[in-house]
């Protein structure tokens, strides 16, 4: 659209949702120039930011960087921390209460738990902020921000493995403590964030400004709250990534999670697990739950590219272009987990490899850039930086249910096809699914007649579901006669269907909790690559262990199956059990 004034257009009045921006050097190298160029995107994404009616709070900024030992080395001297060699240190950013009382008390807590964990904390610094920068709104909640420096335990490796013990005991203090955030608490990476303007996040850290920062990797994010108040909490990045759209799933993806957890056991945390669980922290955000489900899957030995594949995987039930092996692939893990579904671009990085991922129906924008040094920019949009042409390798965005991944330890830069490739072969899925998995449409159909009704039967029935005579001509009719959905007003000022005093159909008891201004409606019939209807019965497997027995479930194509009901047949298998469902016909 031209920025003219066209009818009740205005310019000024055109915003959109959060913005998301990254930079990282494929070789590795870290540099104050990967810091600056990621704030710049930053402050280039203003219009995709959230802010109050007095343009002086934002809902929310931040960045997440590799942990830079130059910097902290140098800074930690000055108040007496010895930190050792690079990586074997971990610090936790801290959004402690401004209350001194309180503040003493979860500091005692958290040093407590650390020495419990059987970590060793070497000392804090405070984080040096200029809070003049910030508006009032954002003044009145500010955190007292406070980083604690954790020394590794020579007996446990750089890396992963020290991450692993300090997510177990920032787990335990987070649920022994509720008036204290963890921003982060890793060996590999740091966040910093707040209810900030684009241009307040550089200004309000005084470690940002520090030429002597320097990281190879830099992710950022300006938030746009649509479904949740803002605070300097949910500010982006979380742990793990950044995240522009919806999860429009989050009910049930939490549901799920929660419900899968007493069958989960992993070798790398084992005896731990309980300190964990519960996986998802509900008071977060669609987002932060799935920063949470991530974290607590490579934290349980998954590599982080497969947990995003898992968790928001590209259409494939579908789309007959795929190899079999991805579709192999996706159908196994589909029996253990559902997708999360966006709009969805996100963004993720655990210190060494960066990636950024769109979901299936590609519904928000991400654009990068290759360079001849090995940098990858990419954003929200194009424009965000001014590269000089010349310098430019590679234009590409990325494309729906499509991944990009670099490594900076290997140096490698990775496409769609290479990361994908490489975990379908991984393990015989097509074998595994063909001795285990059931399909409904194997099983013997009892051979007994369709029970059909009277108009006036159908009637009868019709008035005691509460279905009125506008629905059947209006919407009823259309669906069944031409698979076409009326066109309708979204909006409604009928009462709720759990406050009627009337009998209402089962349907109307269902709403759609957000999104709705954001997301434009998807048609199940002519969108069907995108869709699924899939479901599947059986005893939930061990999601953190390929084995070929989490696959042995009964799979149903359609959750509302029209026929008679029979009984299930006993199977060989202990994961199935009798159960009553209905055949498709």
């Amino acid at each position: 659209m031209s920025n003219q004034f066209q009818g009740l257009y205005s310019p000024a009045f055109e915003h959109d949702n959060c913005g998301i921006g990254a930079v990282v050097n494929s070789k590795g190298i870290k540099s104050h120039k990967t810091v600056e160029r990621a704030l710049h995107i930053v402050e280039n994404l203003e219009h995709r930011a959230g802010k109050d009616a007095e343009g002086k709070t934002g809902d929310g900024v931040g960045i997440l960087l590799q942990i830079s030992h130059k910097f902290f080395s140098k800074v930690c001297k000055k108040d007496g921390i010895e930190l050792g060699g690079e990586r074997e240190y971990g610090i936790a950013q801290l959004f402690f209460p401004q209350e001194e009382l309180k503040r003493n008390q979860a500091k005692k807590m958290f040093e407590i738990i650390v020495e419990k964990e059987g970590l060793e904390l070497l000392g804090y610094r405070e984080v040096p902020v200029y809070s003049e920068v910030l508006g009032h709104k954002a003044l009145e909640c500010m955190p007292h921000i406070v980083q604690a420096f954790i020394k590794k335990p020579e007996n446990v490796q750089k890396g992963l493995e020290f991450d692993r013990r300090l997510y177990i005991a920032r787990r335990v203090f987070e649920q022994s403590n509720d008036n204290t955030y963890v921003v982060s608490m890793s060996s590999r990476t740091i966040v910093y964030k707040g209810m900030f303007l684009v241009g307040q996040l550089r200004t309000f850290f005084a470690d940002l400004q520090d030429k002597d920062y320097e990281s190879a990797i830099a992710m950022v994010h300006s938030r746009f709250s649509t479904n949740t108040n803002p605070s300097w909490e949910r500010a982006h990045p979380n742990r793990f990534i950044v995240h522009n759209g919806e999860i429009n799933t989050i009910r049930g993806n939490a549901d799920k999670m929660q419900a899968r957890e007493e069958n989960m056991a992993s070798e790398h945390l084992k005896g731990q697990l309980h300190k964990i669980l519960p996986v998802v922290d509900r008071r977060g955000s669609d987002s932060a739950m799935l920063d949470n489900t991530l974290e607590f899957l490579v934290m349980s030995g998954m590599d982080l590219p497969l947990a995003v594949m898992i968790t928001i995987p590209e259409p494939w039930a579908n789309n007959q272009t795929l190899s079999q092996e991805k579709r192999d692939f996706y159908q196994y893990y589909a029996t253990m987990m559902e997708p999360w579904d966006g709009p969805a671009s996100i963004v993720f990085s655990d210190g060494d490899l960066m990636g950024a991922v769109l979901d299936r129906n590609g519904l928000r924008p991400s654009r990068y850039y290759v360079l001849k040094n090995g940098d990858v920019i990419l954003a929200s949009e194009v424009g965000v930086l001014e590269v000089p042409e010349e310098e430019i390798v590679l234009k590409e965005r990325l494309h729906p249910g499509k991944m990009l991944l670099v490594d900076t330890t290997k140096g490698e830069i990775l496409d769609d096809d290479q990361i994908k490739e490489r975990y379908a072969k991984a393990q015989p899925y097509g074998e595994w699914l063909d001795s285990n998995l059931i399909q409904l449409k194997d099983l013997k159909i009892p051979n007994l007649r369709v029970e059909e009704y009277t108009p006036e039967q159908r009637r009868r029935l019709q008035k005691a579901f509460g279905y009125t005579y506008e629905e059947y001509r209006k919407s009823i009719c259309s669906m069944a006669l031409n698979g076409s959905e009326a066109i309708a007003a979204m909006g409604t000022d009928t009462p709720l269907a759990v406050l009627s005093s009337k009998h209402r159909p089962l349907f109307d008891y269902f709403k759609q909790l957000f999104a709705q201004v954001t997301n434009p409606p998807i048609d199940a019939i002519r969108e069907e690559i995108v869709t699924s209807t899939t479901v599947y019965v059986g005893k939930d497997g061990n999601l953190l262990e390929e084995t070929p027995e989490n696959c042995q479930v009964l799979k149903i194509n359609n959750p509302i199956l029209p026929g008679i009901l029979y009984p299930l047949p006993q199977t060989d298998g202990p994961e199935l059990f009798p159960a009553w469902c209905s055949y498709n016909r």
